[in-house]
């Protein structure tokens, strides 16, 4: 498997929501990872990906919340989010996509 493939599934999507827009205004990024991507990796990944120099990256794993579906109790899914620093100057665009 080649290295763009790798990076690819470190970084699952970005995360829009109003706290990452907040984030954005600080030179942050918020994507989804992988469980198990370590801080490194992320990093890695985003510089590769986007061509830009990371400064920081901070993670957070979000656990799932138990949900009914059909009168079932089911799970969701524990997420993991980190937030990307990155050095004055460098931007990423999450809204037109890659």
């Amino acid at each position: 498997m080649n290295a763009k493939a790798e990076h690819y599934d470190v970084i699952r999507k970005p995360v829009i929501t109003e706290k990452s827009t907040m984030a954005s205004e600080n030179n942050a990024v918020v994507f989804e990872v992988a469980m198990d991507s370590t801080k490194p990796q992320i990093r890695d990944a985003v510089e590769a990906l986007f061509g830009v120099k990371v400064k920081a990256v901070n993670t957070a794993i979000h656990k799932g919340k138990v949900k009914r579906f059909r009168g079932q109790k089911g799970r969701r899914a524990d997420t993991k989010k980190a937030y990307v620093t990155l050095v004055e100057g460098n931007t990423i665009d999450v809204t037109t996509g890659l």
